[in-house]
């Protein structure tokens, strides 16, 4: 069984040195900073299965949750998130026809809490795989990791 394990992570190697996934497209993908081959979370970012985070990864065995209370730098990732898509949703509602007058102050209120509603799963995966790739220092890509049995650090 321990060769079977050991001949499949080999084997993913040789795949991977001969497909090397970028850094923009293993961030899309939400796949491991580390050896971009294994998901961060289970479950699509919009579906009927909630999205959960994997502890580690199941190629390289990083564990994502550096350590205790990691994720919680991810909240102010987010909030940057929401004030750009709040700007961003207010300036097409006004371009789009509603206009800034006292009369509209609940139509625009509800356009902009619904468009938050909506990307609010978005922006719980992407503001943690900003800082897994962009904000977590000493942690880098490294393909000859994969397959490494360690504890993930």
């Amino acid at each position: 069984m321990e060769n079977s394990t050991n001949n499949q992570f080999s084997d993913l190697k040789l795949s991977h040195e001969k497909h090397t996934v970028s850094q923009w497209s293993g961030f899309v993908h939400s796949k491991c900073p580390r050896c971009r081959m294994g998901s961060v979370f289970t479950g699509a970012v919009y579906g009927l299965k909630i999205q959960k985070m994997n502890e580690v990864c199941k190629v390289c065995a990083l564990k994502f949750e550096r350590e205790p209370g990691y994720f919680y730098v991810a909240m102010f990732v987010s909030y940057a998130m929401n004030v750009a898509e709040i700007i961003s949703i207010s300036v097409a509602a006004y371009v789009l026809g509603l206009d800034i007058v006292y009369e509209n102050l609940w139509y625009f209120v509800f356009v902009i809490f619904t468009g938050v509603a909506l990307l609010s799963p978005f922006n719980y995966r992407y503001s943690r795989m900003v800082l897994l790739y962009w904000l977590s220092p000493g942690l880098h890509y490294d393909p000859s990791r994969i397959g490494d049995n360690t504890n993930g650090k």
